[in-house]
């Protein structure tokens, strides 16, 4: 629960800025809020399902192709009617298919036999020509090219194509799929037809029906759908690819189907006064075309259209004509005339392709319906699409704001390919159009929006990382927080640390004894020589400069296991670097250098601290008091390092001489303390019998066994008399002497000064 507190605290307004653009999309989806930029973009996804969807060939349906091949052979378009007799005849008697559908009209007589011309002449003109008369009456049978092309579609599956345009009317309709008044009463949402352009009353009568060809694009002249029926008048009629399915399947009826259950109905329901669908009835059945808004259907585009589309097979007029197609081509399919020839102008802007022949959207349709299977809505289609908004915005949201940046792409990258393909897969196997683009939109929105933040806020967070703690740690320390700044913070906690005091020696006497410019600049190279060991060489955090004195620690803000290690390495590195310092301080006539160093390692509080008008990032705790203890009897025992047993134990690497027990001000328990020679490998042999002699020694003193460790230690000093402690350790046996501890003395020597 106080980590959930806590990440609410910390990521309380990204998560309710994503809540905020799921609840955005949510309402999209609803229809509360239309955005035409979503649903263009849902257009697009439309069309790109349908590129994507392979197509098969379809052997049912045949598309006779008026092409350029044929026109040069025949002649320009359109033929004359004695050519579209034998057409048809060829179709239908030779090789028999089930019905037959011209996406071209015949909206006029066709003269161009010449028989008007020569019967007028034969009147006039030439009425004294003997037997002119008797021959051209012998003759008009054949020169009658609409009488010879009503006789080929007499009996025949032929459905004849016509168009809905304008005001004006031409031809003759064939008999409506229903009227209103077999509605009884119900309304329809219909396209409104005002005028047409149908076939001639000779042709008409013959044919078994006819169809609408015109299709409706919309506003981007796209053809996305198109009106199963079109009203004209008080009649409802059927397109071309309905009516020659209707003559196809021997139809007995085309009807609308309505859904009684009024709280059931979808949104195109409603609008179409509770229509369900359009229902075909034949002798097996019926089939139910589910209809939109205005009576309209989807039409499902496959393949890129044409002759090498690959949904639909294309065989030249010409080789009907010539009766060179193979008969199980065409026998017993559904054929339907038509034109890829460029300059007759059927070329439609679809989803699938700028320029799809116009023949073949009835062509889909054709199939949809023998199939029996349509792309619609759904009605669920809103249930289905907000629970995937809901789901992947929620999910989203929580988990963007916590990852890092590679699995918040991972996870983006695998909601995006897992929504397409779901919405493919129930387009592809169950028909269901649902819409994609308020659930892309949504992820990429969210996982763009993280990804703002990231730079805006977690780079400036990083930055004031960078600002606060440079002056504190190493360039390479900043740089590897600044990459993950949530892991670091200045907020105060506990930790087992490694703290450091450093201090020069008799620094009051320095400072006497030089000019202000020259001491500054004495100072200043100390304090830098120290601070590059520490920062820099070492990557501990530098705290603070106390006059001369300089405060640091290990394993803070960046965790280091091995803090003791490096603290111990750096003070005997500080030392080095004093001696070196040293040197030229003395060659340049200022006073010589020496520094003494604690070094104690323990739990201490670290954090920003301080108060509202000055703050900073340091340590406090017991464990740091002893080391700043530690560092003020680095004089008396005269060594430059004193460790406390904490960080001893912890840096077994290392060799060490062991200095005393000590009870420090402020401190009830005692403490050993120890003074760091350097790393056990690097310690030669003299020096290792010198420190096993003299913990030999001190265990004498301990034991109170004077006269053995008065010999160890004058033998000890007479061989290194540089070394203070030896003598420390032999005044304080003259004084044991003169006054014992007693047998219970624990070996602790009491400091009552800092």
């Amino acid at each position: 629960m106080k980590a959930l507190a806590g990440a609410a605290r910390k990521h309380g307004l990204r998560w309710l800025c994503g809540l905020l653009l799921t609840a955005g999309a949510a309402l999209h989806v609803t229809g509360h809020l239309g955005l035409d930029a979503m649903e263009r973009f849902d257009t697009f996804i439309a069309g790109l399902r349908m590129r994507v969807e392979p197509a098969q060939l379809d052997p049912r349906i045949v598309i006779v192709d008026i092409d350029d091949r044929s026109l040069a052979a025949v002649g320009r378009f359109p033929w004359s009617r004695d050519v579209m007799a034998r057409l048809v005849t060829q179709l239908t008697r030779r090789y028999q298919v089930a019905a037959v559908g011209f996406d071209v009209s015949f909206p006029e007589p066709d003269y161009s036999s010449g028989f008007g011309v020569l019967d007028a002449l034969a009147r006039r003109e030439l009425k004294d020509v003997p037997g002119l008369p008797a021959q051209l009456e012998r003759l008009r049978e054949r020169m009658d090219y609409d009488g010879l092309l009503a006789a080929a579609m007499a009996g025949q599956p032929v459905v004849l194509g016509y168009a809905t345009a304008g005001s004006q009317v031409k031809g003759v309709l064939p008999p409506p799929a229903f009227t209103e008044e077999a509605l009884n009463g119900r309304t329809l949402d219909a396209w409104q037809a005002r005028g047409y352009e149908a076939n001639i009353a000779r042709l008409q009568q013959a044919a078994q029906g006819a169809g609408i060809f015109s299709v409706l694009p919309d506003r981007d002249g796209v053809v996305r759908s198109t009106p199963l029926l079109q009203k004209i008048g008080t009649g409802y009629y059927p397109t071309l690819s309905l009516a020659t399915v209707a003559v196809a399947l021997r139809a007995r009826a085309i009807a609308p189907l309505w859904e009684d259950t009024v709280d059931t109905l979808t949104a195109a329901q409603r609008a179409s006064g509770g229509l369900d669908a359009i229902a075909l009835f034949h002798p097996e059945g019926a089939i139910r075309i589910p209809v939109g808004e205005g009576l309209s259907t989807t039409v499902q585009f496959r393949g890129s259209g044409g002759p090498q589309g690959g949904a639909f097979r294309y065989v030249s007029a010409l080789d009907v004509l010539r009766g060179t197609v193979p008969a199980p081509v065409l026998d017993g399919v559904i054929v339907l005339v038509g034109t890829t020839a460029a300059g007759l102008n059927d070329l439609r802007a679809t989803p699938v392709s700028a320029v799809y022949p116009g023949v073949e959207v009835h062509a889909n349709l054709i199939k949809s319906i023998l199939d029996d299977s349509f792309k619609a809505r759904p009605d669920y289609a809103v249930a289905v699409e907000l629970a995937q908004v809901l789901l992947a915005g929620v999910v989203l949201t929580f988990a963007l704001a916590v990852l890092a940046p590679a699995w918040s792409i991972l996870l983006s990258v695998a909601a995006l390919a897992t929504a397409a393909w779901l919405n493919f897969h129930l387009y592809s196997a169950y028909d269901a159009v649902l819409n994609l683009a308020p659930l892309l939109v949504l992820i990429l929105a969210l996982f763009v929006f993280n990804l703002a933040w990231g730079y805006f806020f977690e780079v400036r967070r990083g930055r004031a990382l960078v600002s606060r703690f440079g002056e504190y740690v190493a360039p390479e320390l900043v740089a590897e927080m600044a990459e993950n700044p949530e892991r670091y913070t200045m907020e105060g906690e506990s930790r087992d640390l490694t703290v450091l005091f450093v201090d020069v020696r008799g620094f009051t006497t320095i400072s006497e004894g030089l000019p202000p410019r020259e001491l500054r600049e004495y100072i200043n190279r100390y304090l830098t020589a120290m601070s590059e060991d520490i920062r820099d060489s070492h990557r501990g955090t530098l705290d603070k400069y106390i006059g001369d004195a300089v405060m640091a620690f290990w394993g803070a803000p960046v965790p280091f296991p091995d803090h003791a290690s490096r603290a111990v390495a750096t003070a005997l590195l500080m030392q080095r670097s004093a001696t070196r310092l040293d040197g030229e301080f003395r060659r340049r006539g200022w006073p010589p250098l020496a520094i003494g160093i604690g070094i104690n390692s323990g739990p201490m509080h670290v954090g920003d601290m301080g108060s509202s008008i000055r703050r900073a990032y340091t340590v406090m705790g017991d464990a740091v008091n002893l080391a700043a203890r530690l560092e003020g009897i680095t004089k008396v025992y005269d060594v430059g390092i004193v460790v406390g047993a904490a960080t001893r134990a912890a840096t077994p690497e290392f060799a060490y001489r062991e200095l005393d027990l000590v009870r420090v001000k402020g401190k009830r328990e005692p403490v050993a303390i120890f003074e760091p020679v350097g790393p056990a490998a690097d310690v030669d042999a003299a020096t290792q019998d010198e420190l096993a002699r003299w913990h030999e020694a001190l265990a004498y003193v301990r034991a109170q066994r004077w006269d053995e460790a008065e010999a160890a230690l004058r033998t000890l000093a007479a061989a290194t008399p540089q070394r203070r402690l030896y003598a420390l350790y032999l005044e304080r046996i003259a004084v044991y002497r003169a006054a014992p501890p007693g047998p219970g003395w624990d070996g602790v020597t009491a400091f009552e000064t800092k």
